[in-house]
């Protein structure tokens, strides 16, 4: 009988021939890790470290303040908060130390005018009771204007608008013992873009301005 030499078929000599390739590759270089390279990218030099953190020593002389020298008094940051209603017509402003209310002068005149309108004075009589529930003695009213019109007018219109606003005050607070400041700044001091009527419809206001010292 003649014998038929055998012969290996090529897919798995090919097959052999890759895992000796890969065993010889693990054995030289070690196990190859595949990545994953969707991953966010890290900037060099933040990546995580394993190390455990510096020790600081307290004892270190660099540490402590020079001899003589001293370490300034802790202070309290000063934190607003302000309140706006959504018409903007007026403004709450509260700190650590003060209180102001800014009221639009279209809530409070008519246009070029110092004379209040009784919704001026029912809101002026509010802040009044606020006054009293903070038991402030100095209170400040200070009267603001845009820029349109020339600023000695503004001067003007501005400190009789301030004016008017603290007869209601002095009224309400006649068995109080406070002392006010009244000023007239005009154009000077805006909050907001003149360049705009929105804007100037804010820098045209009147503020009130006193101590907290409740709650």
């Amino acid at each position: 009988m003649t014998r038929t030499p055998t012969r290996l078929a090529p897919p798995r000599l090919a097959l052999v021939l890759s895992a000796a390739t890969v065993m010889a590759a693990t054995h030289l270089y070690g196990a190859v890790v595949a990545h994953a390279d969707d991953g966010p990218s890290v900037p060099p030099g933040t990546e995580a470290s394993a190390s455990a953190p510096v020790e600081v020593d307290p004892n270190d002389p660099d540490l402590k303040l020079p001899e003589g020298a001293t370490l300034t008094e802790p202070k309290v940051l000063d934190i607003k908060q302000i309140v706006e209603e959504k018409s903007g017509d007026e403004r709450r402003e509260d700190t650590n130390s003060d209180v102001t209310f800014a009221l639009q002068a279209e809530v409070l005149f008519g246009k070029d005018s110092a004379k209040l309108g009784a919704e001026a004075k029912a809101r002026i009589v509010t802040i009044a009771g606020e006054i009293k529930t903070q038991n402030a003695t100095k209170v400040r009213v200070f009267g603001f204007t845009d820029d349109l019109g020339s600023s000695a007018h503004g001067d003007v219109l501005s400190r009789r608008r301030a004016n008017a606003v603290q007869a209601v005050l002095g009224q309400q607070l006649s068995d109080a013992d406070i002392t006010y400041e009244v000023r007239g700044y005009g154009e000077q001091y805006p909050i907001a873009d003149n360049s705009t009527e929105a804007g100037r419809k804010k820098n045209r206001r009147v503020e009130i301005t006193f101590p907290r010292t409740a709650g």
